[in-house]
């Protein structure tokens, strides 16, 4: 039986959620958005050596659509350098320094900047995957073999919290420049911008030194790297079917739930009408609230079992989707924030633990790499077909509501994982 890593350690890596979830909730959902839109003019974005302009908006979900590919492009390299040299820890560390450094940039860029705003967003979002890979990795080799749900609903947990502390921190440099001696709301958001980085590193660091001279995942055999070493490892995972099973299962549901997460704010500001004021308030409710939500799903897989724990989270999802299909007002889309905030962070680490728990031992950051390649190809896909069928229909609701069809699939597919087998098997497989 494979013993967990000390608390010390076990504090640190959850500890490391605290520290990059100031630039999911300020750079990747709340603040960078909606900043954004008001540096591109209002005529749109001019593309170089093309005579075309791109909406803000549009330009955005270009932005992110690529960060998301680049990752999905270079996970595969990333987690095999890892599993080769065995210096998974330093490069954990070196892509949190990339994030910070391109986070803190951001506050250089002003009005017509999106270009430059755009690649440092990429630059950060790109080093943000990419240094999860690892925080991934090190999840089974310090839960041990019994603890995987609780201490990844921990890590969740105070992500969560952290996150909201930080977004709540830079909405108040934005409403209240002044009370720091800043002149107007652009200049506290650039701060807010610094604050984001500052946070990342420096909580991050002390994830480190928390976790220094703890175990390290050991280095394995070299084989083919990159997309080979992949498609190596796809035909493996024919011999881990329940481990299969699951990760497509997880790519196709896990679309749905990044597609909401992607088109809240805009369908909050361009079908509801809502002030900006209105979707940063809801957002921080959902910081705060997936905290709990978080560790009460915990909780339920410890009870019912990861699986249908995860299962149960989905059907809120689809229920959630039918209420927006309804929704016109400031109130019941806070209704619906808070439905969201429950069940997402225990679908994330649900989701996350029984993964972990099927991986076989010694592939740890190769498989999860795998893991991270499938949900940024889910958040490429899914807002693109959100955005397909909203231009097809001519109705962001219908959008949504077709969600279910992609949750109806994934709890098909969850259906034919069998978790003690897939666990079992993980436990028995060695390195060759």
């Amino acid at each position: 039986m494979q013993q967990p890593g000390s608390p010390r350690a076990r504090l640190g890596w959850c500890l490391y959620d605290w520290a990059n979830s100031a630039f999911a909730t300020i750079v990747l959902a709340g603040i960078l958005p909606v900043y954004f839109v008001r540096i591109v003019p209002e005529t749109g974005a001019v593309l170089p050596f093309v005579d075309h302009t791109l909406r803000a908006s549009v330009l955005w979900s270009y932005s992110v659509s690529l960060s998301m590919f680049l990752v999905a492009v270079a996970a595969p390299y990333v987690g095999a350098l890892g599993d080769r040299s065995g210096r998974h820890f330093e490069l954990w560390a070196g892509f949190c320094l990339l994030g910070s450094l391109a986070t803190c940039l951001l506050a250089l860029t002003g009005h017509g900047d999106y270009f430059l705003a755009a690649g440092l967003f990429v630059l950060g979002n790109w080093a943000f995957a990419a240094g999860n890979i690892f925080t991934n990795a090190y999840l089974p080799a310090l839960s041990g073999d019994r603890d995987i749900d609780r201490l990844s609903a921990y890590g969740f947990g105070l992500g969560y919290i952290g996150g909201g502390i930080a977004l709540l921190l830079a909405v108040l440099l934005i409403y209240y420049p002044e009370a720091v001696g800043l002149t107007g709301r652009a200049a506290g958001t650039r701060v807010g911008f610094v604050l984001a980085g500052l946070w990342w590193a420096g909580f991050g660091l002390l994830s480190f030194y928390l976790m220094r001279g703890s175990l390290r995942l050991p280095p394995v055999r070299a084989v083919p790297h990159g997309w080979f070493r992949y498609a190596r490892l796809f035909a493996e995972l024919k011999s881990y079917p329940d481990l299969l099973f699951f990760l497509v299962a997880f790519l196709i549901y896990n679309d749905g739930i990044q597609t909401i997460i992607t088109v809240s704010a805009v369908f909050a500001k361009d079908v509801l009408g809502l002030s900006t004021g209105t979707v940063l308030g809801c957002f921080l409710m959902v910081q705060f609230v997936a905290m709990p939500g978080s560790l009460l799903f915990g909780a339920i897989a410890e009870r019912m079992g990861t699986k249908r724990a995860i299962v149960l989270s989905l059907l809120v999802f689809m229920g959630i989707t039918v209420y927006a299909f309804f929704i016109n007002s400031a109130l019941e889309f806070w209704i619906m924030g808070f439905a969201v905030a429950l069940v997402l962070g225990g679908s994330q680490t649900a989701s996350r633990s029984l993964f972990g728990s099927m991986v076989p031992r010694g592939k740890y950051a190769e498989f999860f790499g795998f893991y991270t390649l499938s949900h940024k190809f889910s958040s490429i896909m899914g807002p693109f077909l959100f955005a397909l069928i909203a231009d097809a229909t001519g109705s962001e609701r219908t959008s949504i509501l077709v969600l279910n069809l992609l949750f109806l699939v994934g709890i098909s597919l969850l259906t034919k994982v069998d978790i003690s087998r897939g666990r079992s098997r993980a436990r028995v497989t060695r390195e060759t």
